[in-house]
């Protein structure tokens, strides 16, 4: 067995991963500011016609159920209002950041699938518990960033990892821990440094498997159950796909009673097939 990773490990290789585009980064740095040049930022994104035309299929979906098809980043903003353009922006440049077949067995469509349905879930269930929808989107959009961190620098490890967790019939994260000596959620906070994501976003990243522990923050909370809602109603179509235990003190947190999740359930499929169609294409 190979020598264990070391969150040290993960760091030194981040600079070997791709980098979002300029405009995206500034983004996600400025999730918590309110004061932001929104006209220079929406210039600098029409800059990137791929990055635009995925971001402006997204504002027209029914997703938002806008009466006036919207053409511009400006509009959108208009529309929408800026903080879910800025979402729609990130969720269109992240999902697709990462190149795919680097590591036999690791299905990135998958991945992006289970992370596009947790968004959608999530954005639900914060609209439900009076949180930011946006703030839920993409946080979960990005709760399990991390193990693309893995598995983009340590390919052959994370073929390991698979591997053990197939044997074993156990969770990504003993896999993890116990081939590598590291999980997703440390590669995904290291990742969170270095792209200098918000407080905001790293709790949520941080606490997404611990929403339980002291300052975990209440998103993470919301990301932990729209994770389990999604892996329960089995969306993805993974095999052998383990749902994860619930956590009782995010579950009172949350608050929301059987009548809430029949309606979070329906609509979480709905918004997850929409998104997942542009978003995949």
């Amino acid at each position: 067995m190979s020598a264990p990773l070391s969150y040290d490990d993960v760091v030194k290789n981040l600079d070997d991963l791709p980098s979002l585009p300029a405009v995206v980064m500034e983004l996600l740095n400025s999730v918590d500011q309110e004061e932001i040049d929104i006209a220079v930022l929406a210039k600098k994104v029409s800059h990137d016609q791929a990055l635009t035309a995925k971001t402006l299929r997204l504002a027209n979906s029914s997703l938002f159920g806008l009466q006036v098809k919207v053409t511009t980043i400006q509009q959108a903003i208009t529309f929408l209002g800026f903080q879910s353009t800025r979402n729609l922006i990130t969720a269109a440049a992240v999902t697709g950041c990462f190149a795919g077949k680097q590591c036999p067995g690791f299905d990135h469509g998958m991945f992006w699938r289970h992370s596009i349905a947790t968004a959608a879930c999530a954005k639900v269930l914060a609209r439900h518990v009076r949180f930011n929808q946006d703030y839920a989107f993409t946080a979960g959009l990005l709760h399990d960033i991390g193990s693309l961190v893995l598995v983009s620098t340590f390919p052959e490890r994370y073929a390991e990892v698979i591997a053990y967790q197939k044997e074993h019939d156990c969770y990504t994260l003993e896999a993890e821990r116990a081939v590598l000596g590291i999980d997703h959620v440390e590669a995904g906070l290291a990742l969170a440094e270095h792209w200098n994501f918000s407080d905001t976003m790293r709790l949520a990243i941080a606490g997404h498997h611990e929403p339980g522990k002291p300052g975990a923050g209440f998103l993470a909370a919301i990301v932990h159950v729209a994770d389990a809602v999604v892996h329960a109603l089995d969306l993805v179509q993974k095999p052998d796909d383990l749902v994860p235990p619930v956590s009782p003190i995010a579950w009172k947190a949350l608050n929301l009673g059987e009548d809430t999740f029949l309606h979070l359930f329906r609509e979480t499929e709905l918004q997850y097939e929409e998104i997942a169609l542009v978003l995949m294409a």
